[in-house]
């Protein structure tokens, strides 16, 4: 007889975005408003039917775009989501484009219980902007991580490198722009192109395996010398800042899911 499987973990996915970068393999839709209203109301069902009332040690709100969503969907969102019991030592993620953070939501994240904003900064590097398609703007960039500091302290962002045609030095530009930031986590990925997104179709090729390498140890080279512990392949925190969810599916624990079913 099978032993019931106590889950500590949670994991929600928003697939909808105001715009499609071109390297995203996600799942996921542009925005639609009604779209959105009808997903949130399966969400609902798919807790209600499987949720079995576990303690939550983390749960995370992913996309996707979780801060596309209108204020009035947040809410929406947020009476679902206070179905799951948490932990008293809990983490409760959030991610944002940088672009879509303003006071106002992020004092209704910090109301409904959030307490850690994961953004998409991915580079400060304006030269990549039409490639990635999507917006970088630095000056905006920074004053938008400034203000979520205001509200929360344990933040990540999300470095992207091996971009196409980038080299070493813009690499370290964009490091030391993140660490002048101050945060608490960074998430590092390098540019993997994938089946079914823009640069896959358009045959955009990856940069050569060594410069990857180079790129990659640069990372750990420079984070480390910050005080950045490096506890997951892609995954930087200062000391007691490591992502508790991250640890979840590192260690290959049980989590609760939605379907993340196209819509």
């Amino acid at each position: 007889m099978q032993k019931n499987i106590t889950l500590k973990s949670a994991y929600i996915h928003i697939p909808f975005c105001k715009k499609i970068c071109s390297y995203c393999d996600f799942c996921k839709n542009f925005y639609n408003e009604k779209i959105v209203d009808d997903y949130l109301d399966a969400l609902n069902n798919e807790i209600l039917n499987n949720y079995k009332g576990d303690v939550l040690d983390t749960l995370y709100i992913g996309g996707g775009t979780p801060s596309c969503l209108s204020l009035k969907q947040l809410d929406k969102l947020f009476n679902i989501t206070k179905r799951f019991n948490l932990n008293k030592i809990y983490e409760y993620t959030f991610e944002c484009n940088w672009d879509d953070i303003t006071e106002e939501l992020l004092i209704k994240l910090r109301d409904n219980k959030v307490n850690r904003i994961s953004i998409g900064l991915e580079t400060f590097n304006k030269r990549f902007e039409s490639f990635l398609e999507r917006k970088v703007n630095e000056k905006e960039m920074i004053e938008k991580v400034n203000l979520t500091k205001k509200y929360f302290n344990n933040i990540n962002v999300d470095l992207m490198y091996a971009l196409y045609d980038e080299t070493l030095d813009e690499l370290k530009e964009d490091l030391n722009k993140i660490i002048k930031l101050d945060v608490n986590h960074i998430s590092t990925y390098s540019l993997i192109i994938e089946e079914n997104t823009k640069l896959y179709i358009n045959n955009v090729k990856e940069d050569d395996e060594d410069l990857q390498a180079d790129m990659y140890n640069l990372i750990n080279k420079v984070l480390k010398e910050n005080n950045y512990i490096h506890y997951e392949i892609s995954n930087y925190a200062k000391k007691g800042y490591e992502s508790k969810h991250n640890l979840t599916y590192w260690n290959n624990d049980n989590y609760y899911a939605d379907r993340k079913s196209v819509v």
